[in-house]
């Protein structure tokens, strides 16, 4: 082995699209654990627990664990855990982030939260804005677990956690502190699981302006796959408006294995 190299993997896009698999993701993953090369499935999707994002791969056929697995709730809670044990919290979003919000030892509350942590969340109305605009301008942190506007779905493109954001910044005036990719927050996280320097890290995902940013401002080489958001139709213009430089382009995850088995 020339160097030890590990990888943070994007999910949507990049192994999946929607409920079928990228094509030779099932064997892309089986010939990392052959050859022992670490990995970690990242999300910014924070409605789901890693116990449900793993079983959603296994399902198709990819090899995965919950702990190959971390999510934008978890790195949240996290976060706010770091700033502040134990800390009071209003919570919206889904059974991912309430779990990873009560795993880190977190209080879920209703009223006089330290910290208002926002993620997806598909029951999200008004009383819930108000209440959420309330508790940030009496002073609670406001937390977003990622910046997505839109999410992509069987039936096209749907609202996401930054939609949602977008409410409640403009009514309470504040900006949130935003976890999941590109943020270097989530990055920070993930490496530091995977037990290595950023510059044995590479980052590998289907979108220039998430994943490649985030690879990148983070330290990492990064590999940008042809197989979801980003095309050889699309390539020059998506990598334009991110505005970043992948270290590779693939058009499928055969080829990137190579490529990455040389890097060993």
């Amino acid at each position: 082995m020339k160097n030890k190299i590990g990888l943070i993997i994007d999910l949507d896009g990049t192994m999946y699209r929607g409920n079928q698999m990228v094509e030779h993701a099932d064997e892309f993953v089986a010939q990392l654990i052959k050859s022992g090369i670490p990995h970690l499935f990242l999300t910014n999707n924070s409605s789901r627990t890693p116990h449900v994002v793993a079983e959603h791969l296994k399902g198709m056929g990819i090899p995965a664990e919950p702990d190959n697995v971390y999510t934008a709730a978890q790195a949240a809670a996290r976060y706010i855990s770091r700033e502040q044990s134990g800390a009071r919290v209003y919570v919206i979003g889904e059974h991912g982030l309430l779990e990873a919000v009560q795993e880190a030892e977190l209080e879920v509350v209703q009223d006089k939260p330290d910290y208002v942590v926002q993620g997806i969340d598909r029951s999200f109305d008004y009383a819930k804005l108000a209440e959420a605009v309330r508790h940030i301008r009496s002073g609670a942190v406001y937390i977003q677990t990622n910046p997505d506007l839109l999410l992509p779905s069987d039936n096209g493109f749907m609202p996401g956690a930054g939609s949602i954001g977008a409410a409640i910044q403009a009514a309470s005036g504040r900006s949130p502190v935003v976890i999941g990719k590109p943020s270097a927050i989530i990055m920070k996280d993930a490496i530091e699981l995977l037990g290595l320097t950023p510059d044995q890290v590479w980052v590998i995902g289907d979108n220039a302006a998430t994943d490649i940013r985030a690879g990148q401002a983070a330290g990492c080489k990064t590999a940008l796959v042809l197989t979801g958001l980003t095309t050889r139709d699309n390539l020059s213009s998506m990598i334009e408006g991110a505005g970043v430089e992948p270290d590779l382009v693939c058009d499928s995850l055969p080829i990137l294995l190579e490529r990455l088995l040389v890097q060993e």
